[in-house]
């Protein structure tokens, strides 16, 4: 029988959502500070619904102001009280509306709404924001639920927790947009150590200095390594002996990887190969792939690289559970707004500098996600999974990329007449449209109302790999991409390589990435 079977009547997340006078639900949002910007912050959260947040509570260390209410919504108690106030009133965010705060208090404080499983955000300076009638909009510079087509989704709980305090925790790929999130959560639930892992010193670098407020990189919390050295791989997690891995680190960029095929194969399949084995070797706990909503029927390098990614993992899975050795699972992302290369940052300099905005087709679309968003399924994803699943957040309807276009526009107050757009064609291995499941893939539901599961074929194991996947690594180190691609397509039934699809057009210059 399923874990899923009874899971959508499980912890069903619009059921917790407050509903505003208008029927809008909004996330559960407790306001830091009840003074003049706490005060006109929670009146613009009532006033404006689209901000996608209901403020249930304020916090404020004044004990005149203790019992009383701000704009009707309760002062529930102090500042030092944040996290046990966040959980008890299952607060999803958390907005620091004091001006000037200290940065150390900022960091305390955000560390103490992550430990409670809220989101964190905070106004800028009000000197200028006060001028203004509405304050609110200062909280985000766009309105993310205009871009996205949806509300955002708050993912992560308080029950993760349980998965990471105490534990020993590895992040790969730590350095990158998705990695050093996950690095700044991870660090708030308590782990008695995180190790971040990343083959960019530099990365690593500027990564402690956010986490710790200074970076000596004295101490073995830092850890210089490429995935694709096996021996330096089973080294590391024989040293450190991490409980808990979340595997970010990747390839990403689909046209690239179309152009080197041979340096996906190293990275997304032998790099996932060597961690899974190390892993298993040494009795990790929990063991969570990021892959991408291209590893579904994948038509692209890239895909068909995480697709065999997510095979390993589904394969070595059933073993270590039958072994009761350890839980392996993997999530699927959707584009990622806000991450590193990403199109919303290619857009905004592309409207920036006044030159065309550059659209594959005018009928493309894609799911999109905000990284607090993914980084929250990837935590949840370590609490729920059982071993062998595939984890997609429910993200609605996909988005035609036009119509983010305008959106953006119009909201950085720029007309259509402003925005040029310039149509280039598909890329090779690119999609009209992405799907987050295979037609193959049975869609289950989770404990989590918004967040959906596939499981492994039940014949799929590790020497249904093993064969196919030597003579692919052995083409990948002799750097031949065209025995590479061939394999590909031996190994996923379906994957076309370029050569049996129709001719592309020119290709973009934005990266497509997760």
């Amino acid at each position: 029988m399923s874990p899923y079977s009874n899971a959508a009547r499980l912890n069903p997340l619009e059921s917790r959502l407050p509903r505003r006078a208008d029927g809008a639900s909004g996330l559960r949002t407790l306001v830091v500070g009840g003074g003049a910007a706490g005060t006109a912050l929670v009146r613009d959260l009532g006033r404006t619904p689209e901000f996608g947040l209901t403020a249930v509570g304020v916090l404020d260390d004044d004990p005149a102001k203790a019992g009383s209410h701000v704009d009707a919504v309760p002062v529930l108690g102090a500042l030092a009280d944040l996290t046990e106030l966040a959980v008890e009133h299952r607060a999803q965010v958390v907005v620091l509306a004091i001006p000037g705060l200290a940065h150390q208090k900022v960091r305390t404080l955000a560390t103490a709404a992550a430990a409670a499983g809220a989101a964190v955000r905070y106004l800028p300076s009000f000197l200028s924001a006060l001028r203004r009638e509405v304050v609110g909009s200062d909280l985000r510079s766009l309105d993310v639920n205009k871009l996205i087509g949806r509300h955002e989704v708050h993912v992560v709980s308080s029950d993760v927790r349980a998965v990471i305090e105490g534990r020993r925790v590895l992040v790969t790929g730590a350095g990158g947009s998705i990695g050093s999130e996950l690095c700044r959560q991870v660090h708030a639930f308590g782990p008695s150590e995180l190790y971040m892992l990343d083959h960019d010193e530099s990365n690593l670098h500027r990564l402690q200095l956010e986490i710790w407020g200074e970076a000596l990189l004295t101490d073995d919390s830092l850890v210089i390594a490429d995935i694709r050295d096996r021996p330096r791989i089973q080294q590391i997690f024989r040293d450190l002996k991490p409980e808990v891995v979340f595997h970010a680190a990747a390839h990403k960029h689909l046209p690239l990887l179309e152009r080197h095929p041979s340096e996906a194969v190293k990275s997304n399949v032998l790099g996932t190969d060597n961690l899974v084995e190390a892993a298993l070797a040494t009795g990790v706990e929990r063991f969570v792939l990021i892959s991408t909503d291209k590893a579904a029927d994948p038509t692209s390098v890239l895909g068909a690289s995480k697709r065999l990614a997510e095979l390993i993992v589904q394969a070595n899975a059933r073993d270590a559970r039958n072994l009761g050795t350890g839980v392996f699972s993997a999530v699927r992302f959707g584009n990622v707004l806000g991450s590193r290369g990403s199109l919303l940052s290619v857009l905004a300099e592309q409207l920036r500098s006044g030159t065309p905005v550059t659209v594959t087709h005018p009928d493309v679309t894609r799911f999109f996600m905000t990284i607090e968003e993914a980084v929250g399924l990837v935590l949840e994803a370590g609490r729920m999974a059982h071993g062998g699943e595939v984890f997609v957040l429910d993200m609605g309807e996909p988005v035609r990329i036009v119509d983010l276009v305008h959106n953006f526009a119009r909201q950085v107050q720029l007309g259509a007449e402003d925005v040029e757009i310039r149509y280039t064609g598909l890329r090779a291995g690119e999609k009209l449209n992405e799907a987050l499941f295979s037609e193959g893939e049975e869609r289950l539901p989770t404990a989590h109302a918004r967040i959906y599961a596939t499981l492994a074929e039940p014949s799929a194991g590790p020497e249904d790999l093993a064969g196919g996947l030597t003579g692919l690594y052995e083409a990948a180190a002799g750097n031949s991409d065209a025995e590479v691609r061939r394999r590909l397509a031996e190994l996923l039934p379906g994957y076309r390589t370029p050569e049996e699809l129709p001719e592309p057009a020119l290709s973009t210059p934005y990266p497509d990435g997760f």
